[in-house]
């Protein structure tokens, strides 16, 4: 993460935070995603639920982590990959839910490996669209 996005967050923590996860519920909403797959995707578990829906409420009160930060950076360019590799936004969305010959997918949906928990795995896919696109 650059010292950009730090100073950003420090300057306005409450702006940063309503913006990103505004974002971040948009694309789960154009992705068709249920609650649990969104939760796992910004890295919450049934003990934090609590606080996913306090922030779907009202993200201005989110006091984002580095992690949590990570990750919605790795999903947005996901997203921001797919709209340019797939210009029909309905292809865009559909994609990660679509089985992918890639080796890296072996033959299932990039949303499976993007449920893993793990912020790699968002990094990989996030670096797999973006070789797609001439940008490794």
């Amino acid at each position: 993460m650059s010292n950009t996005i730090d100073q950003k967050l420090a300057q306005d923590p409450a702006k940063t935070a309503g913006a990103a996860l505004r974002a971040f519920f948009n694309i789960v909403q154009a992705w068709d995603l249920d609650t649990e797959q969104a939760m796992t995707l910004l890295g919450f578990d049934r003990r934090t639920r609590s606080t996913f829906f306090k922030w779907k409420r009202d993200p201005e009160s989110a006091r984002l982590t580095r992690e949590k930060l990570e990750r919605l950076s790795y999903l947005f360019g996901i997203y921001k990959g797919l709209q340019i590799l797939l210009p029909k936004p309905e292809s865009a969305d559909a994609w990660i839910h679509r089985p992918n010959d890639a080796p890296l997918f072996a033959g299932r949906p990039a949303l499976e490996r993007m449920l893993s928990g793990n912020v790699a795995d968002l990094y990989v896919v996030r670096q797999y669209l973006d070789a797609q696109r001439g940008w490794s």
